[in-house]
């Protein structure tokens, strides 16, 4: 059977399943009240729910499938609130949610009015914090374990870390730092992946510390034995295992947790409830810092999932097809085109190299991977490494091209301004999922590049279309351009409205409109899409307007304010926070020049972020067409009484 057909024959399968002990679980305290048998039914009811309710809204799901019974066992020993449960990345908390009471929320997961697909606290008192960037939950724990002891409070701080986030810089931070916090334990999900297969020394390393499927077959088969035999089995079973983890230890010399100070455990099967239960009960007697080591299949109980965990990582919404949602890019999408014209370039020149953080097939680097693996590198979770990386490719003439989605961009701020703007060093940073993204909500939108880099002094690109992509990025990798460049598009494909327009070269195009007009609309990227239908709603009431599409979008050209100021009023919309933004810096420099024009300027209110549809966030935003075309009209309708008044 073909993945395709598996995907097909799991949602029929999935449809209607019965539940009754999961529709039971109001709250953690009703898990604590079942029986060993009722768990794991429990934890097959889950499964199941999981598998028909994510493949119908679309969300994450293998990772999800795969920690079912690590989370039913820490339901089933901690006492949440009151010990705290930290997820990285977040997108693993289904199962927990679920425990909380927010099954009915799975209707509109990732939805507008629905539940997050990430842990949030404002969502419920069970989530201890906003997790949706990686490597992170250790440090946020052990600030918050700091938090109890300081103010005598009970409980412990559990951090979930995939063994992803330890090609992360963070994590060993926040290991450098647990002191001898006797509240805090560490739960690492093994499961030899992120979104594609780790990478670095550190996955080696684990790979070398974890169980084979082999380990744990042993282990059981010997258990089984040594019980049925009279009188003497069950003592040598526990002599066994006492001595198999004292030759662990010697074969191993400790581990690194160990040595940063940590007592481990493991590696053991997260996919066991009733033992990992029990362990988790014999360690909360214990005192801490605690590093339980446990091995999870990611995908676990859904064929198609197990066999591709990759692909099944994230899936679209009610789609029959393979394309993972958010993380693996589309066969027709930016992200592909970026990833093929880069390899054109690549090609015709052999300094070209190209950086992902863990990203490969979201930003259409496998391409390149593939052609040119010599010059292609993956440097796991680990933005700020890949920026500075790339400074030290570029101080030696080499042109590295770092393919990094906006909303992890933010983490390398500093070696942006220190690594790569000091030096003025040519570095392409290819700024994939720029503007606003469907169903992630408020943690992986892109609203903040325009403004951090161009306060920066980083010019930068907005391509509205697939062939400006193309021309743009070609000629940036050129000898022809030097010091930082930044090109940044959209999550998605390209749409008819803008890709008509093609390509001209220009750093800015008027798109419709006369000499006449007293009024322009300028935008960039897919919101000129919106200024487009916006200026023919005005032009259709008979308000002369022209629409304006910037593509080089900061700095500005002099041409382009030259022509923007022979205009009465500018209306300026754009999927980026107001302040700092490139509207804020063009009414600057328009008043500076001594404009005295009406400015209207539609940007991004990063407080009201939240998981919804594009077209819903722009609505919510005011910066659909209808919002944009009412803003004119109120602006128009304000400037004629105020000549009627005089």
């Amino acid at each position: 059977m073909s993945s395709r057909q598996a995907l097909t024959e799991g949602r029929k399968a999935a449809m209607g399943v019965d539940t009754p002990l999961l529709d039971s679980i109001k709250g953690p305290e009703d898990v604590k009240c079942l029986s060993d048998k009722q768990v794991v039914q429990l934890c097959g009811e889950i499964r199941r729910f999981l598998v028909d309710s994510v493949l119908r809204t679309g969300g994450h799901l293998a990772s999800n499938l795969g920690t079912v019974e690590l989370t039913v066992a820490l339901h089933r020993v901690l006492n949440s609130p009151q010990d705290k449960i930290v997820f990285d990345v977040g997108h693993q908390c289904y199962t927990h949610k679920l425990l909380t009471g927010r099954k009915a929320g799975f209707a509109r997961l990732r939805q507008k009015d629905g539940i997050s697909g990430f842990p949030n606290p404002r969502e419920s008192r069970h989530d201890a914090f906003v997790a949706g960037h990686g490597n992170t939950a250790l440090s946020l724990a052990i600030g918050m374990a700091w938090a109890k002891k300081l103010k005598r409070e009970p409980g412990w701080v559990v951090a979930i870390i995939g063994d992803g986030a330890f090609t992360g810089g963070m994590v060993y931070e926040g290991m450098n730092n647990i002191s001898s916090l006797n509240n805090l334990m560490v739960i690492l999900n093994d499961n030899g992946m992120s979104i594609s297969k780790n990478v670095g020394a550190m996955a080696r390393y684990l790979t070398h510390l974890r169980a084979s499927p082999e380990y744990f077959r042993v282990n059981r088969h010997l258990g089984e034995a040594l019980n049925r035999v009279p009188v003497v089995g069950q003592p040598m079973y526990r002599f066994f295992r006492r001595a198999k983890s004292i030759v662990r230890r010697t074969m191993y010399d400790s581990t690194m947790f160990e040595n940063m100070g940590f007592q481990y455990l493991g590696p053991l099967d997260g996919n066991k409830v009733l033992e990992l239960e029990q362990t988790l009960r014999n360690l909360t007697v214990r005192s801490g810092p605690l590093f339980l080591h446990v091995v999870t299949t990611k995908g676990k109980g859904y064929l198609p999932a197990e066999e591709n965990p990759g692909e099944f990582h994230g899936v679209s919404a009610g789609s029959q097809s393979l394309v993972p949602d958010p993380e693996v890019a589309a066969p027709a999408s930016f992200s592909t085109v970026f990833g093929k014209a880069l390899c054109e370039a690549a090609a015709a020149d052999r300094k070209i190299c190209a950086i992902t953080a863990a990203m490969k097939y979201g930003t259409g680097l496998q391409f390149f991977g593939h052609a040119f693996r010599d010059r292609f590198f993956d440097v796991g979770m680990a933005e700020q490494h890949a920026v500075t990386f790339a400074a030290g490719l570029a101080s030696q003439g080499m042109v590295p091209v770092a393919a990094i989605y906006s909303t992890f961009l933010q983490r390398a701020y500093d070696q942006i301004i220190h690594d790569v703007c000091l030096l003025r060093v040519k570095v392409i940073f290819a700024i994939d999922r720029a503007g606003l993204v469907p169903a992630d909500g408020e943690t992986h939108q892109g609203v903040y590049d325009p403004a951090f880099l161009s306060e920066a002094g980083v010019p930068i690109y907005s391509p509205s279309n697939y062939a400006e992509l193309r021309y743009w990025l070609l000629r940036l990798v050129g000898p022809d351009y030097t010091g930082p460049q930044a090109i940044r598009y959209p999550r998605g494909g390209e749409v008819k409205a803008l890709a008509q327009y093609g390509c001209t070269g220009r750093a800015y195009d008027f798109l419709t409109g006369g000499p006449e007009a007293d009024t322009v609309l300028v935008s960039y990227g897919s919101e000129v899409e919106d200024v487009l239908a916006a200026a023919a709603l005005l032009e259709a009431e008979g308000v002369p307007c022209r629409a304006c599409k910037l593509v080089k979008i900061f700095p500005f050209t002099d041409d382009f304010l030259h022509e923007i100021e022979r205009f009465k009023t500018v209306l300026f919309a754009e999927e980026c926070v107001r302040q700092g933004s490139i509207g804020q810096q063009l009414a600057a420099r328009l008043l500076a020049d001594g404009w005295r024009g009406a400015f209207l300027h539609r940007a991004v209110d990063n407080t009201k972020l939240t998981h919804a549809t594009v077209p819903e966030l722009k609505e919510i935003q005011g910066l659909d067409a209808g919002s944009l075309a009412q803003a004119v009209r109120q602006a128009l309708a304000a400037d004629q009484e105020k000549e009627q008044s005089r």
